[in-house]
């Protein structure tokens, strides 16, 4: 058939429902009908796209087989044996709908397509070589049974903690499952690393922030077998664990505070996802508990402010307010959420099956539809003057607050009609004194015009009256929520019951398709999913609530794997899945599959300390503080940096952790870490976003310049990064340019680039310049006079460790030769000299 069949999707549980494809044998009278009436109309119509080139076949759709007829194309199969009627193949010919008409360049006879018709309704005769044949297959043309073993659709087990020789290195099980893999390859781990080391790398792990020197003495001074494991529950209940962990799971779910697009606008409210985020990890809160609050936190019985606040997942989202087109721009939208969904809870790229069957994994395009199903109700984020806009905000305030904020809106909205009633009346007024034909104008749509012109004319007292009823209704407009109200970006004011779903043709949202109802991957062959009627009155449909609960579940294969990977991942540099938001077969497979396994069947269901398991760590299931204590007990964490030849020749990508992982630290841990050490750092927690000093040049680069950057103070712009606003259109330098994500999507991963932008920005960017000067000033308060001591103290202040006497003299005579040769006061030397430690590898690296 001439040009491109696109077929809506049907799930692959209707080609096995129709039987075999080798079905009983046919007569030779519907053999010969075949061979002498379709045959020859296929041939001259059909094959030419969808069969004579097997490599070309438009939109996946093979017609010269009767299994390939069955089997469909891109979107589904062909013909329908259960009810031939409704076949695709024939819809497509009859042009019954006009994103389907096969052939496209014209339409068949009555004749031809009365033909076709009798062959479907005959069960598809054709003869022996025409039966084709194979396993049975999904309509991407994916081995469904074989689909199924994929490791990662597998249920998740607790697999046999393997034997090792070096019996007395493993402490966990962890360092079992480690070293019984570098034992395979003739690998040894390398020696432990020094207290110093482990302290920063702790630290920085866990709190993003350096320890002070005095931090560092109590611990190296703490000999007892507990000192390490102290360490970690201290640093697990400090506040400042939910800011560095919540920027993790930021960077996952796109998190921004505008819009992008041209104008960028602002997201209202939206750092409250932000702090809930914080607290969430401060608190501990388990991880099936926090899926279903951003899921579906709207749907959760009782007053439940944080799992409103929860929602504002939704909203993170780039959104275009003045879209070309308002329907595509809706299913962006959509996939946006979709697309979210799925990799950060799921690691599955889901969005790949938007237009077309997934071209790796065992996704249907209408496995696409039938999980977008679950977002319909969700209305689009929008703006309006209105604070109150329904689909945006939610108003959190305690029940008294809220009681009196409504009567007051009450009264304000009743004043507003008041106010318009009595203006519309003095206009009434003024136009009945203009001419019959302005008259006549004033009764249509162009009565503004009218009253624009007669307005200026209104004299005495009704031109007063007029003012000050024209300046109290401006005021009532702008008037700001009450004292204690809480607004939160939030879904709100849900579509129920949700618009139906259906597949889009090649995604495009004008060539619907066939409708679908929520439901879950084919390849977990689940039942579909029940979701009750909601009750009369309901906001929201309770689709989302079921969808979160499937995610949440512990027999789901992929959530507990994909979170403890991202764990694993931001603890030692790579994932044991390299592919964080990936499992599907264009990821990743995982180098440890055992050890992943093993963390996330103790993730959601902990082993019960005891003397014979004396590394298992108490807590309830699916919480996150206990996994690193977990992980951080282990000899593997423990491990040096440092090198060794033959290991190296072995495993030079350190991919079976021989060693620990250098790193870089991030834009925010650098920015951070440069505030603490010069002692500028304001550690308030949660609230607004600040806006730190930005260049002339960055701010320059607005799309409305001397806009949307209100620079705070300079005590609330030294609050820690999480806190700093993040514009889609204008990036902080120093944090993007050490790899702070795009917020446009999701990033599994933050990769660390080396570009010359980097050390150009860190000797002579402004806030590097400016965090010297005052480091500079703090070693002058500290230890005034005594230029050794300032240089000890500032190589501890950066690096952690004690100088030793050769390197103090070093930097002494630096120092002297900065004031010698270019006449520099002590002071200003000294900055120059704390510039330099703010740039040293010590500083930016963790061992």
């Amino acid at each position: 058939m001439a040009g491109m069949l696109v077929l809506v999707g049907q799930e692959f549980a209707r080609l096995q429902a129709q039987g075999s494809d080798k079905a009983a044998a046919f007569s030779p009278q519907q053999v010969a009908f075949f061979e002498k009436q379709v045959q020859p109309l296929l041939r001259q119509h059909c094959w030419k796209c969808h069969g004579d080139d097997p490599g070309k076949l438009r939109g996946g759709l093979d017609l010269r087989t009767r299994h390939a007829i069955l089997q469909g194309g891109d979107s589904g199969p062909a013909v329908d044996l259960r009810q031939p009627d409704k076949s695709l193949l024939l819809q497509a010919v009859h042009y019954k709908d006009e994103h389907i008409r096969m052939p496209p360049k014209g339409k068949l006879s009555e004749a031809e397509i009365a033909i076709l018709e009798k062959w479907v309704k005959d069960g598809l005769p054709v003869p022996a070589d025409r039966l084709g044949g194979g396993v049975a297959r999904s309509p991407g043309g994916h081995d469904a049974e074989e689909a199924k073993k994929y490791w990662a659709y597998q249920p998740v087990r607790r697999p046999a903690i393997p034997a090792v020789r070096n019996t007395s290195w493993v402490r966990t099980p962890i360092d079992a499952f480690i070293l019984a893999r570098l034992e395979e390859r003739g690998l040894h781990p390398v020696a432990p690393a020094d207290k110093v080391t482990l302290i920063r790398r702790a630290y920085f792990d866990l709190l993003g922030l350096p320890p002070t020197p005095e931090q560092i003495d109590a611990f190296v001074q703490d000999t007892s077998p507990q000192a390490w494991e102290k360490l970690i529950d201290q640093l697990l209940a400090s506040p400042h664990y939910g800011e560095k962990w919540g920027r993790h799971w930021l960077d996952v779910v796109r998190y921004a505070e505008t819009n992008g697009f041209e104008r960028d606008g602002p997201k209202p409210f939206v750092w409250r996802y932000r702090d809930y985020v914080i607290r969430s990890f401060n608190d501990d809160k388990p991880y099936d508990r926090f899926i279903l609050e951003q899921l579906a936190g709207d749907e959760l019985p009782g007053y439940q402010p944080d799992a409103i606040i929860a929602t504002g997942f939704y909203r993170l989202g780039i959104w275009d307010d003045e879209p070309a087109d308002p329907q595509q721009a809706l299913y962006d939208h959509y996939d946006d959420i979709l697309t979210t969904v799925g990799q950060a809870f799921l690691g599955m790229t889901i969005n790949c099956a938007r237009c077309h069957e997934h071209k790796a994994d065992p996704i249907p395009q209408a496995d696409y539809y039938r999980l977008l199903a679950f977002f319909r109700e969700i209305r689009p984020f929008s703006q309006t003057r209105d604070v109150r806009s329904p689909n945006n905000l939610t108003d959190i305030s305690p029940p008294e607050v809220r009681a009196k904020y409504e009567a007051e809106w009450r009264q304000r909205q009743a004043r507003l009609a008041e106010i318009r009633q009595r203006m519309t009346a003095i206009e009434d007024a003024a136009i009945r004194q203009l001419p019959a034909e302005d008259q006549r104008a004033a009764e249509g749509p162009d009565r503004p015009k009218v009253v624009a012109k007669v307005i200026p004319r209104l004299t005495g007292a009704n031109k007063q009256e007029y003012e000050a009823l024209r300046k109290e209704r401006s005021d009532l407009e702008r008037r700001r929520a009450p004292e204690g109200q809480e607004l939160a970006l939030s879904v709100n004011n849900c579509w129920v019951p949700p618009p139906p779903t259906h597949v889009l043709i090649r995604g495009s949202p004008h060539a619907p398709g066939k409708a679908v109802q929520p439901g879950w991957p084919q390849v977990f062959g689940l039942p579909d999913p029940v979701i009750p009627s909601p009750p009369p009155g309901a906001r929201t449909s309770g689709r989302r609530t079921v969808l979160a609960r499937w995610i949440a579940s512990p027999d789901n294969p992929l959530t507990a794997r994909v979170l403890v990977n991202r764990i694993w991942q931001y603890h030692f540099g790579r994932g044991i899945v390299p592919t964080a938001n990936d499992f599907g077969k264009l990821g990743e497979p995982p180098s440890h599959p055992d050890l992943l396994d093993w963390l996330a069947a103790e993730f959601v269901q902990p082993t019960t300390p005891d003397p014979s398991r004396p590394w298992a760590v108490p807590g309830p299931p699916w919480t996150i503080k206990r996994l690193h204590k977990l992980i951080m007990m282990s000899q593997v964490y423990q491990l040096s940096s440092r090198g060794d030849p033959d290991n190296l020749r072995r495993d030079p990508a350190n991919v079976y952790l021989w060693r620990f992982n250098m790193r870089r630290l991030t834009g925010e841990e650098i920015r951070d870490a440069m505030l603490a050490v010069s002692g500028q750092l304001n550690l308030k927690m949660y609230g607004p976003s600040v806006y730190p000093k930005l260049p002339p040049e960055v701010l320059a680069g607005q799309s409305v310049p001397g806009q949307g950057w209100p620079t705070s103070p300079p005590e609330e712009g030294n609050r820690r990064s999480i806190y700093v606003h993040v514009k889609r259109s204008l990036r902080v330098p120093i944090l993007v340019g050490f790899d702070q994500p795009d917020p446009d999507s999701s990033c599994p991963v933050r990769y660390v680039t080396t570009v010359p932008t980097q050390a150009l920005g860190l000797l002579n960017g402004e806030f590097t310049q400016e965090q010297a000067a005052a480091f500079a000033r703090r070693l002058q308060r500290e230890v005034p006079g005594d230029l050794p001591a300032q240089i000890r103290r500032a190589i501890r202040l950066t690096t952690g460790r004690q100088p030793s006497e050769e390197e103090v003299q070093a930097d002494l005579r630096f120092l002297q030769r900065l004031m010698a040769d270019h006449q520099l006061d002590a002071a200003t030397a000294l900055t120059r000299y704390c510039l330099l430690c703010l740039n040293t590898n010590e500083f930016v690296y963790i061992d």
